[in-house]
């Protein structure tokens, strides 16, 4: 897999389309959302294949024992009145007050962390690029104003300001972005904002609609994860998702 594609670091992709230049063919540049705890057990596999990645984290969960609600929202769902894709599609205030119904909170303290550590953090640092995924991963689509300019701003402040991380870009949560997003975004300073929409990014892309292809990070099958990464994927999803593309070759 690390032979077939030319995976360069997050940096080197923003230095490249600074310049406007020619991406290297095949390159690829590897990105986790989140922060989850789990991710500090790949850090001996970054070291073994020198292999560039970015993790965009929740400054609002990480170095706290603070849950991420989707998860907490998944296990309790027979507890809910929605499902954690209807949560998603329903007002921010209403959101977090259904999620009280099993007694959740943004800021409450549980037993175990969800996330990295700051000293989780500070020892992956020389081999991962660490960038903003918002304060407590709403969908900021689903935010009013303050609720979008909290999440955006506060965000970046606490990474740069707390764990002197250089913040440059957002991941948004769940790939959910409007053009109020993408101004708070500028406004902040951050000067690349990326989604999860499906597609191939040159220096032309629009800097804060960067398109990312989702990997199935469940599956063990290295061909579902060469076909991810091929696009493939995307454009099946594509397909399905708007019919008048069916049946074309």
């Amino acid at each position: 897999m690390v032979r077939n594609y030319n995976i360069i670091s997050l940096n080197e992709f923003i230095d490249i389309y600074k310049k406007k230049e020619t991406f290297p063919k095949k390159s690829l540049v590897i990105t986790f959302d989140d922060g989850h705890r789990s991710n500090y057990d790949l850090l001996p596999l970054f070291k073994k294949y020198n292999i560039p990645v970015t993790i965009f984290l929740c400054s609002g969960i990480i170095n706290t024992n603070r849950h991420f609600w989707f998860e907490e929202a998944l296990y309790q769902e027979m507890h809910l009145p929605l499902t954690v894709e209807e949560l998603k599609k329903v007002p921010n205030g209403e959101r977090l007050r259904i999620l009280r119904e099993i007694e959740f909170g943004q800021e409450k303290e549980y037993t175990n962390p969800h996330a990295l550590s700051k000293n989780h953090i500070n020892e992956m640092l020389p081999y991962v690029n660490f960038q903003s995924h918002t304060l407590f991963h709403p969908c900021l689509t689903q935010c009013d104003d303050r609720e979008a300019r909290d999440e955006i701003f506060i965000s970046k402040a606490v990474l740069e300001d707390e764990f002197g991380l250089p913040i440059n870009s957002i991941a948004y949560p769940n790939g959910d972005y409007s053009d109020r997003d993408i101004q708070l975004c500028m406004a902040a300073g951050y000067e690349f904002g990326f989604t999860t929409d499906p597609g191939f990014n040159t220096c032309h892309t629009n800097p804060f609609k960067l398109k990312r292809f989702y990997v199935n990070e469940k599956s063990n099958d290295l061909n579902e994860l060469i076909v991810d990464v091929s696009g493939v994927t995307g454009f099946i999803s594509r397909v399905v998702n708007y019919p008048a593309l069916k049946g074309r070759a």
